[in-house]
C-alpha cells in the first residue's frame, strides 16, 4: 500500500519565503513574530525534508541556492493567492453589513419592531443603528443610508419617499374624566401639554391648524425627544402632539388614544436616503426593496 503524500509544513514554508524575499534572517524573524532560532529551525526541517540547500548562510545575510530561487517566486506567488482569498472572504463579510442612520424615536418606534421581518428575509446582512440629530456627511462617516424626516432635497444625496409625516394630540384614556373632559381641542387649555424639545414648533402647527394659534395648556413640560414624549403620555403626565404611526401599537391597544379626529398632514416626510455619488450596494438594494414592502409601495427605482 503507498504512504499517504506528505507535504512540508505551512510554517516552514513561509518561513523560507519571508526569509527568502528579505534575504535577512533576524528581518524574516520580526515579520513571522518568532525568534530567529525558531525561524531557522524551520527552514532547515524544509531543506531536509527536500533534501536540498536553500540559503547560503553569509556573515552579514543570506543567498539564495540555486534550488532556493526557482522555489522561492512559486511559493510567493502562491500565499499571495492565500492572501488574496482570505481577503476577498473578509471583505465580502464586511460588504454584508449595513449600516442606517436615523432618530431615535424613529428607531424605537417604528423601525426595530419591523426590522425582524428583514431578517427573516436576508439572514446574511447584519443591520447595524446609528441614532443621530445630525444630518449625515456620507464623504466623512461609515453609514450606507439614512432614513430622515424632511422635504426630500439633502445635497450630494438620492432620496426616496417612503411615509408621509402627520401630527396629532394622544393622551392616556385615564388623563379624561368628568373633571377634565378632552372633547374640544379648546379644552387642551386645560391640560398639561407635552413637547419635545428636537420638534418644538408641533403643537403650535397642529393648534394653528384648528384655528387656536394662541392657545397655551394648563402647564407645558419639554422633554429631550419624543420618545420620551410618548412615555410620558402613556404614564397620563400629560398630553403629547406625535405621529400616529410612532404610536401604533399603544393606540391598538388602548394604552394611548386620540381624543380628537382632526389628524393634520405634515409638509415633511420620511425619506430613505443615500450617497448619489456611490451606487447602491446589493445589500443596500434589498434595504430599499423590503423598506418599500414594508409601507406598501410598488418598487420603481
Amino acid at each position: 500500500m503507498p504512504k499517504p503524500l506528505q507535504t512540508p509544513s505551512l510554517k516552514a514554508l513561509r518561513a523560507f519565503e519571508v526569509a527568502g524575499r528579505l534575504l535577512n534572517q533576524r528581518k524574516a524573524a520580526d515579520v513571522l513574530c518568532v525568534t530567529p532560532s525558531a525561524l531557522s529551525h524551520q527552514i532547515r526541517a524544509l531543506e531536509e525534508y527536500l533534501g536540498l540547500a536553500l540559503f547560503i548562510r553569509l556573515p552579514k545575510g543570506l543567498k539564495l541556492t540555486a534550488a532556493g530561487s526557482k522555489l522561492l517566486p512559486q511559493l510567493t506567488l502562491a500565499f499571495d493567492g492565500i492572501d488574496q482569498a482570505i481577503d476577498s472572504l473578509q471583505q465580502d463579510q464586511r460588504n454584508k453589513i449595513l449600516t442606517v442612520s436615523m432618530l431615535s424615536t424613529f428607531a424605537m418606534r417604528w423601525f426595530i419592531p419591523r426590522l425582524y421581518r428583514f431578517r427573516l428575509l436576508h439572514p446574511d446582512i447584519e443591520v447595524r443603528i446609528s441614532t443621530s440629530i445630525e444630518l449625515v456627511d456620507f464623504n466623512k462617516e461609515d453609514i450606507d443610508c439614512a432614513i430622515r424626516s424632511g422635504q426630500g432635497t439633502w445635497r450630494g444625496t438620492q432620496s426616496l419617499r417612503l411615509l408621509d409625516e402627520q401630527f396629532a394630540p394622544v393622551c392616556s384614556p385615564a388623563l379624561i374624566s368628568s373633571e377634565q373632559p378632552l372633547s374640544t381641542p379648546q379644552q387642551l387649555s386645560k391640560h398639561t401639554l407635552l413637547h419635545s424639545k428636537l420638534r418644538p414648533n408641533d403643537w403650535q402647527t397642529w393648534l394653528t391648524s384648528v384655528d387656536l394659534p394662541n392657545l397655551k395648556g394648563a402647564q407645558q413640560l419639554e422633554f429631550e425627544t419624543r420618545n420620551f414624549a410618548i412615555a410620558a403620555a402613556i404614564r397620563g403626565l400629560g398630553i403629547a402632539i406625535i405621529d400616529p404611526l410612532l404610536v401604533e401599537e399603544e393606540l391598538k391597544d388602548s394604552r394611548l388614544i386620540q381624543p380628537f379626529k382632526h389628524t393634520m398632514p405634515s409638509s415633511r416626510a420620511y425619506y430613505l436616503v443615500w450617497p448619489e455619488n456611490r451606487p447602491p450596494s446589493p445589500e443596500l438594494s434589498a434595504f430599499r426593496s423590503w423598506l418599500l414592502s414594508e409601507v406598501g409601495i410598488a418598487e420603481t427605482v
